[in-house]
């Protein structure tokens, strides 16, 4: 959906162009400039210009684009930290869902299981119950680049998937789906929804930073590396291919270090 509506944007950008005949290659060059100058981020327009060079590619190899490709020199993109709550943030999100409700029990569940294994949330909403050994304490994922993996489970998660289980996900209509997590109509949970669960239950929580559910992978991998774990352990929890995806989070760390001792000196 953001590829087409990238190239949405381009054609809005030149509307004289009516056919593959009337495109050049020089349009990227003149498209990325604009995109650059209106103010976008570098990662925006870096995006935008990826999907109309695809389409560019696509149109060169079918025959259709007579005008060469040219070379762009891209703009660095800048590396951001992503937010990562503290350890009180956490257990206050943690604690949000209303456990008198069935869908609280469900979402504190998803919660716990997040935090406790580090999952993307891809991997936390396709995850199947047969892959979650909940007496050995361990999860087995099908993750990113159809990597395999093992990752533990903390006593407070599997407490819980115990709960969910045995008080809600047993009554469900469609109790015999292979996936875990099951919305009341026995679907398994859409990331939109889970999106805005999370923002929900962090506003209980009084959280003010951006919170999303990523957030909690974030803040499994810092909070690992704060007390002490090894980088390429959390590498392998993770299911990062690259060493240096994971380091960024021992650059949240540092930073995380000097805010305290910041705060510190200067209350003193």
């Amino acid at each position: 959906n953001n590829y087409q509506e990238d190239l949405k944007l381009f054609f809005a950008y030149f509307p004289d162009k009516r056919s593959t005949d009337d495109l050049y290659g020089t349009d990227l060059l003149d498209f990325f400039k604009y995109e650059l100058a209106s103010g976008l981020s570098a990662s925006t327009a870096l995006r935008r210009l990826s999907s109309t060079k695809s389409f560019y590619l696509f149109l060169s190899k079918e025959g259709y684009l007579k005008d060469q490709i040219p070379e762009i020199e891209p703009v660095k993109k800048p590396t951001r930290l992503p937010n990562v709550l503290s350890l009180e943030e956490v257990d206050a999100l943690l604690d949000a869902p209303d456990l008198t409700k069935p869908d609280g029990i469900r979402d504190k569940a998803m919660l716990e299981t997040m935090y406790a294994s580090g999952l993307r949330v891809s991997e936390l909403l396709s995850l199947e119950r047969s892959k979650v050994d909940l007496k050995r304490g361990i999860i087995e994922i099908f993750g990113k680049g159809a990597k395999q993996r093992k990752v533990p489970l903390g006593e407070v998660a599997i407490e819980f998937i115990n709960k969910y289980i045995n008080e809600v996900r047993n009554k469900n209509t469609n109790k015999s789906s292979k996936y875990l997590f099951l919305s009341k109509y026995g679907e398994p949970i859409s990331r939109v929804y889970f999106f805005k669960v999370i923002k929900k239950y962090a506003l209980q929580a009084g959280i003010t930073s951006n919170v999303s559910p990523h957030t909690l992978r974030h803040c499994f991998a810092t909070h690992l590396l704060e007390n002490k774990a090894e980088l390429r352990i959390v590498q392998e929890l993770l299911g990062h291919t690259n060493i240096a995806t994971t380091q960024i989070y021992t650059h949240i760390s540092t930073k995380r270090i000097l805010n305290a001792y910041d705060l510190y000196m200067n209350d003193k």
